[in-house]
């Protein structure tokens, strides 16, 4: 089949596993890329590798990769120079890479010696086109669900109708959601496991509570409110949520969040 994406380049599409979020103290445990040459020819290759730090149970829970499964695997620096000349001249592909598999695998790179960029390089990123494809506001969202332009936008009477008519749709189009109030606000709550507060800004790595935002996203909040207080005062005397805070000021005085564990039917979703 041809390829709707004309390339007069090699594309690398990639994908990371890793043992954590954080470039700065994650590694990672997998990495696969299909290679695309313009004409179509095509190469995929997948190693796994020794991280050289135990995977948190948190990880391993989501991509399958336990200690055991790469005790015999290969360092990242043992395959960096193979790997970096691999993906020498071609641009890169992903889904939501700008954000997660770049920094990751740039971070890799320079820690085995090698300068890693996206300079020069065109990235493309399906995550990005989904979103700008599906804006995530009530006007795209009506738009998708409901097949209509929404008239009279962030006038309240127009947002809570069309609000109303977007929730019919979703029931209409995923019949796998709970159809009664109690169900659908559980599904809510939980579609997110690992998030310790509604608005994101910590969540779960394993039992231990991590930053989610802003320059020390992927710290763990201990670490944070022994070397860095500064920032949990400062939640704490800013705009944010009062169960921010809470967790913020919680911290500082050596409290923090307790994951609730499994419950009896083998999971916490």
């Amino acid at each position: 089949m041809e390829p709707l994406l004309q390339l007069d380049r090699p594309i690398a599409v990639f994908d990371i596993e890793s043992t954590g979020i954080n470039p700065a103290s994650d590694r990672i445990v997998e990495i696969a890329v299909l290679k695309i040459i313009p004409g179509g020819e095509s190469r995929s290759t997948v190693r796994r590798l020794n991280p050289g730090i135990p995977i948190p149970a948190a990880a391993s829970a989501v991509h399958g990769i336990y200690d055991a499964d790469v005790a015999d695997c290969p360092s990242f620096a043992d395959i960096a120079e193979k790997l970096f000349n691999y993906l020498d001249g071609c641009d890169l592909a992903g889904y939501n890479l700008t954000t997660f598999d770049v920094p990751m695998l740039t971070a890799e790179f320079k820690r085995a010696g090698y300068d890693f960029s996206v300079e020069n390089r065109r990235v493309i990123d399906a995550y990005n086109i989904f979103c700008r494809m599906f804006p995530r506001t009530l006007t795209g969202a009506y738009k998708f669900f409901c097949g209509k332009d929404l008239e009279g936008a962030h006038g309240a009477a127009a947002d809570t109708a069309a609000t109303w008519e977007v929730l019919q749709g979703e029931l209409e189009k995923f019949p796998e959601l709970p159809r009664d109030s109690a169900g659908l606000a559980a599904f809510c709550e939980q579609s997110d496991p690992d998030m310790v507060d509604r608005t994101r800004r910590f969540r779960w790595m394993g039992d231990d509570v991590v930053i989610n935002f802003g320059k020390f996203a992927g710290r763990q909040l201990k670490d944070i409110a022994q070397n860095e207080p500064g920032f949990l005062r400062w939640i704490m005397r800013s705009d944010f949520p009062e169960e921010v805070k809470k967790i913020a000021s919680d911290a500082l005085i050596g409290k923090y969040p307790e994951r609730k564990k499994a419950s009896g039917n083998g999971t916490n979703n």
